[in-house]
């Protein structure tokens, strides 16, 4: 029993730890051999799980938008946790296990009892909630969320206490036995809030994504998107750093736990966990492999090119490089074959020479011709757009546009303009001429927007979360809900342009004929996720999905 998609939740136990995949696999350890004792399933990715204080239970949170709680080490259904409107990003026990919260991507909270009856539902949060916090005492649970508040809960009325407006995205929340706050946020800032003050370190170059807290010991670990992971003495006003160390290119950054003495286990991007012991500064890998899921796929005369969490480039399903870790897109440029992902690096993947180096993921990119040149747009997930131009001494950086405060999602270009999309749910134009902003348009979509592309020869054409495609010209802005019962994750033209092609976590493909404004039959190839779309100039598009395979979509 091995993972299949990246490990996105970690939780450890007593002899045990459980992990959370996207392979919608749950899968419990023996924490001294690292052999896999039992496995469970959701009906999508598992985001996260926690045990019960006392190891006999475990929950576990899921885009199939529910929680289930199951027996250790059995892993049998004990019940689901249902009601929530999307994703379940975390669920908790409480110090005394007699109720399990939960946060969702319908920016809301629920709190059930371990038969599955919803206690109460908690309000209040402007945008997607990503994670909580019980106080020791039971009394009191905080959550975090994009809104950029972190806001507090009476677990017995549901009713907010307190909402501190911290004012950018904060991924990651816990609360100490004072009932201090410990928050990380997108600026790499340690946030401690107590009795309406806050304090703020530096903690991180790039936004934190987990922390781990102890009250024992008092030891807090941070994991950032800078790459690296933190371990501090949270005891006192300050924080005390103890070790630090950078990821190697297979570990998560959004997953880990603390199991026993100096100690740390963390997500990766493949078959099973990483251990880090600070004591020693060293990383544990052993079992560890790639996972097969594709991340992107792109057409050139060369053929069809993907890529994914393994970072190894196929062609024509042929292995021709590895880049080492986690790539997010592939570009056709020029003679090169651009590609970037987790490590902030910029590769000519068919060659895997390193072209640039970010302090933070990328995550997209668009070229396009400016002043005679080729030019590329690349994403990042800090919210900066990086222009690059093909010059004849190579690459060269020439502009970087700190458009958002939050990951850039898409990327599309005209004659004129460059369009991004935000997962703040943002949009934005910028003039080809002289990058200068022309447009932006705050909450363009009702969730996070994932994807964009063309739409005829000056418009642009967005999909996300809320499952509505949205297009937007010089005369108007129109909106059409789509088909998929899932978040729509990507999308793709024609080389006429007439259709749009759009693909959903939902594994299913529904194509928009944007002559007659109708959407067209949709198919589900996969049970899996859709990642990426592109278009080959035989006539079809070819899809890649998160099992790792290629899927081809005929224009009907």
């Amino acid at each position: 029993m091995v993972h299949r998609g990246p490990i996105a939740g970690i939780a450890a136990c007593g002899p045990w730890i459980a992990t959370a995949g996207y392979d919608n696999l749950l899968i419990l350890w023996d924490s001294a051999s690292r052999r896999a004792v039992s496995r469970a399933c959701h009906d999508h990715l598992v985001n996260s799980c926690e045990f019960s204080h006392d190891g006999s239970l475990l929950v576990s949170a899921s885009s199939d938008y529910s929680a289930r709680i199951w027996e250790v080490p059995s892993l049998r259904l004990k019940v689901a946790l249902t009601g929530h409107g999307d994703d379940v990003d975390m669920a908790a026990f409480s110090p005394d296990d007699s109720r399990v919260a939960t946060c969702a991507l319908d920016r809301k909270l629920r709190i059930f009892d371990l038969e599955g009856k919803c206690l109460a539902v908690l309000e209040g949060h402007t945008g997607n909630i990503l994670s909580l916090a019980w106080s020791g005492d039971g009394s009191r649970i905080v959550s975090s969320s994009v809104d950029g508040t972190l806001r507090e809960w009476d677990a017995a009325t549901g009713r907010e206490i307190r909402c501190n407006d911290i004012g950018v995205r904060t991924d990651t929340v816990q609360i100490d036995a004072s009932g201090r706050i410990i928050a990380g946020d997108d600026r790499g800032r340690i946030l401690l809030a107590a009795e309406g003050r806050l304090h703020a370190f530096d903690a991180h170059r790039a936004g934190i994504k987990k922390l781990v807290f102890e009250e024992e010991s008092g030891i807090l670990v941070s994991l950032s998107y800078d790459r690296t992971l933190a371990i501090w003495n949270s005891r006192g006003a300050a924080l005390v750093e103890l070790a630090r160390s950078e990821l190697p290119a297979c570990v998560w950054a959004r997953a880990a736990a603390l199991c026993g003495k100096h100690r740390v286990a963390a997500g990766t991007f493949g078959s099973t966990y990483g251990l880090y012991d600070w004591s020693e500064g060293k990383w544990d890998l052993e079992g560890w492999k790639p996972d097969e899921s594709l991340n992107a796929v792109a057409v050139s005369e060369e053929g069809i090119h993907s890529i994914g969490d393994a970072g190894i480039l196929f062609t024509e399903g042929v292995p021709q490089q590895n880049l080492g870790s986690l790539c997010n897109f592939l570009l056709p440029f020029g003679q090169r074959l651009l590609s970037g992902g987790q490590l902030g690096v910029l590769y000519d993947a068919k060659t895997g020479e390193k072209l640039h180096t970010h302090h933070s993921p990328l995550n997209c990119a668009a070229s396009f011709f400016r002043s005679g040149l080729p030019h590329v747009a690349v994403g990042t997930y800090t919210g900066e757009i990086l222009v690059f131009a093909e010059e004849s001494e190579g690459l060269s950086l020439v502009s970087t546009l700190k458009v958002y405060g939050n990951a850039v999602k898409g990327l599309a270009a005209s004659r004129d303009r460059i369009f991004s999309v935000c997962a703040s749910t943002d949009i934005a134009w910028h003039d080809l001429a002289d990058f200068s902003l022309v447009r932006r348009v705050e909450h363009a979509h009702e969730r996070i927007a994932n994807a964009c592309c063309l739409a005829g020869e000056n418009g642009f054409a967005s999909v996300g979360r809320d499952r509505v495609l949205r297009i937007w010209t010089s005369d108007a802005d129109e909106a059409y809900p789509s088909p998929h019962p899932n978040s729509v994750k990507c999308i793709a033209a024609s080389g006429d342009g007439r259709i749009l092609m759009t693909g959903a976590y939902s594994g299913t493909l529904a194509g928009f004929d944007l002559k007659t404004r109708r959407w067209m039959r949709m198919t589900r190839p996969t049970a899996s996720g859709i990642s990426s779309i592109a278009y080959d100039p035989g006539g079809f598009f070819v899809a890649s999905a998160y099992d790792g395979r290629l899927y081809k979509a005929q224009i009907q």
